[in-house]
């Protein structure tokens, strides 16, 4: 009979935890320095961008799955289960759309906000669709939030609609991910095969009108287009190994990370304005999910935790 040291089961076990958070960090990093990428792709509509980007990652996924020998998942899929991938890509496809026009027009502070918010989106999703009960903590969190998207609508004479519709988007995409019964680089490669077609179709017609950027501005604008596929799968990789590492209540505190990155591009590189309203809002916001996250890691040592994936 072999016996482990309990050294060696420390020592794998650290080993373990630092590769999972180098893992989360850098899919969290990934994501929070996507308001760099995306405009790369210019004079590429945000249309053309999404399509090709849908079109890639499908075409990328389809190849990961493969190796993975995966397509067992979707094989054993019902038409519940491709009913409710259908309505997830449909969902993520929009919020996708959405985030890209947003940083193509210099919102990416407006984005961050978004993808700020969407945690507590999604608990207040669970309480309207899901009928669950709300604790004292997220009570606060969620009041704080509202109080913090008033207080930039009021100073900046506008409702953020572009933070709203992103984190509703994807607190309802998270939402409609937890009725697919499919790993998560499965399920990635069915929302694509779900929108390939029309992807596809959009991209055929925009060459056949002569209206495409892909193949017209040279061999290192259609490597970046070509990249979108790429830059959405590796994420979702990374952050896939992660969470078969370390808790997930570890990774909802790195998925921080994400936005404020992009808040911190948003206002140093792209150099948007920050009236004292906006960060106050901003302020309101960070204590809000202070109140969330050390609710959620007390809860956490007590029961497993359940996240969606925090990316755009």
């Amino acid at each position: 009979m072999t016996i482990h040291s309990p050294e060696r089961t420390t020592h794998e076990r650290d080993e373990r935890d630092r590769t999972g958070l180098l893992l989360g960090i850098g899919a969290y990093t990934v994501w929070g320095l996507f308001p760099a990428f995306w405009p790369l792709l210019d004079p590429a509509t945000p249309l053309e961008v999404l399509a090709h980007r849908i079109l890639w990652t499908a075409v990328l996924m389809s190849g990961v799955l493969f190796a993975l020998r995966g397509w067992r998942h979707l094989r054993g899929l019902g038409t519940r289960g491709w009913l409710a991938v259908t309505a997830a890509s449909v969902v993520i496809a929009v919020n996708w759309g959405l985030y890209i026009w947003g940083v193509s027009v210099d919102l990416v502070v407006e984005a961050a906000l978004g993808y700020y918010v969407s945690p507590l989106v999604s608990v207040l999703l669970g309480v309207l669709v899901l009928g669950e009960r709300l604790r004292g903590a997220q009570w606060a969190a969620l009041a704080l939030a509202a109080a913090a998207v008033l207080v930039i609508a009021i100073g900046g004479g506008a409702t953020p609609w572009l933070s709203l519709a992103l984190a509703a988007s994807f607190g309802c995409y998270g939402l409609l991910k937890a009725t697919v019964p499919l790993p998560a680089a499965a399920s990635l490669t069915a929302e694509g095969l779900v929108l390939v077609v029309p992807a596809a179709g959009f991209v055929l017609a925009l060459q056949l009108l002569g209206a495409a950027t892909f193949a017209e501005l040279g061999p290192g604008h259609l490597l970046l287009m070509l990249a979108a596929g790429p830059a959405t799968a590796l994420p979702l990789l990374l952050y896939g190994a992660s969470a078969r590492r370390i808790p997930l209540s570890t990774l909802g505190v790195l998925m921080y990370l994400n936005p404020t990155l992009q808040f911190l591009w948003g206002v140093l590189v792209v150099g948007e304005e920050m009236p004292p309203s906006r960060w106050a809002g901003f302020a309101l916001v960070w204590v809000a999910l202070v109140v969330f996250t050390v609710d959620l890691v007390r809860r956490a040592r007590r029961a497993p935790a359940v996240l969606a994936t925090g990316g755009p």
